[in-house]
């Protein structure tokens, strides 16, 4: 009874800081201290929340590579094609929202991919531009917002010499087309709720730290979402639903000084006492217009400040699957030079 307590305790913890969490199993003797006993943990997944299973498995030091790696290796795909391999992929977490986190989780998907079917593609870099291709025609043919849908022409033609500078079977691409056209991937926690496929590969993720608009101004801790230029923020990672939402058109960002570090500021230019198109969630779940003339927010390092503010303005016009799949084609294309 007393195990079974604790394990729902750090499943609990887990949900809404994953680091702590996993610290309090191992500290209580519930998890080992090894990177494959706590991916197998990720793997199973009882009771964890899919979000913070991607937030930890994304984490750059050493030892979270080590989990991602032997989780991925949980993972069986002989015999799958590409889509099947991805569908399975992407139901055991959630995508985070950074670049580089997807980076290095869809770079070891392609790796034990090419691992599991030796000469499908050429080199895991093919396998690794074809997976993206396939996550962004997802979004095309299935999000209501994109107006034009991509053909399996385009698609055929999009994927032109990936394979180290030869074509893919044409055969092989219609069937992944035809596969993703008929059945969108699942997204975990996908529970009706459109908010859910909004939150699908955001430009960008985290903790940060919010003024409050009240009389009195407090600093709270909140999940911050960056996408589709609007900026969401949750109470936990485990929230259906944002506590508040700022679109950000017709908005600038500037750093501002203040006593709690790394703060920036949004804020309508030219007009000082303009209270700013937002709205939150009351506690008692009504939905009110926000207060703000300005949000004010404190990220938890420099370098943090510097990467939000960078996503925050360049979200109005960007993709950030896009510049990634485009760094991926061009490295290949210079190795094919050399």
């Amino acid at each position: 009874m007393q195990r079974n307590k604790q394990v729902a305790m750090g499943r609990k913890k887990f949900n809404m800081d994953p680091k702590k969490g996993i610290q309090f199993l191992i500290e209580n003797d519930l998890l080992k201290n090894t990177s494959d006993d706590i991916a197998q943990f990720l793997y199973k997944g009882e009771g964890l929340n899919k979000t913070a299973i991607g937030d930890y498995l994304g984490e750059r030091d050493d030892f979270n590579i080590k989990v991602l790696q032997a989780f991925v290796e949980l993972h069986e795909f002989t015999d799958l094609n590409l889509v099947q391999a991805l569908r399975q992929f992407l139901w055991s977490f959630r995508l985070p929202g950074e670049a580089q986190k997807i980076d290095r989780m869809m770079e070891t998907f392609a790796q034990r991919y090419c691992h599991c079917n030796p000469g499908v593609f050429q080199s895991t870099d093919t396998c690794y531009i074809l997976s993206f291709a396939i996550i962004m025609l997802n979004t095309s043919l299935h999000n209501p917002n994109v107006k034009d849908k991509p053909t399996v022409e385009r698609f055929i033609s999009m994927n032109r010499g990936i394979n180290d500078g030869g074509d893919l079977p044409e055969d092989l691409l219609r069937n992944l087309y035809e596969s993703i056209k008929n059945e969108p991937f699942k997204i975990p926690e996908d529970d009706g709720n459109d908010l859910t496929h909004t939150f699908f590969n955001p430009d960008r993720e985290g903790w940060l730290l919010k003024l409050g608009g009240g009389r009195v101004k407090t600093w709270k801790r909140r999940w911050f979402i960056l996408t589709d230029n609007c900026l969401y923020y949750f109470e936990y990672t485990t929230d259906k639903e944002p506590r508040g939402i700022i679109p950000l058109e017709n908005l600038s960002i500037k750093e501002v000084e203040d006593k709690k570090p790394n703060c920036f500021e949004l804020f309508i230019p030219d007009s000082k006492d303009q209270v700013i198109k937002a709205c939150k969630t009351e506690a008692d779940g009504r939905v009110v217009e926000g207060n703000h003339t300005f949000y004010r927010i404190s990220a938890p390092t420099a370098e943090e400040k510097e990467d939000w503010m960078k996503s925050i303005k360049a979200a109005i016009s960007r993709d950030p699957f896009y510049e990634m799949l485009a760094a991926r084609k061009k490295k290949v294309s210079s190795m094919k030079r050399h």
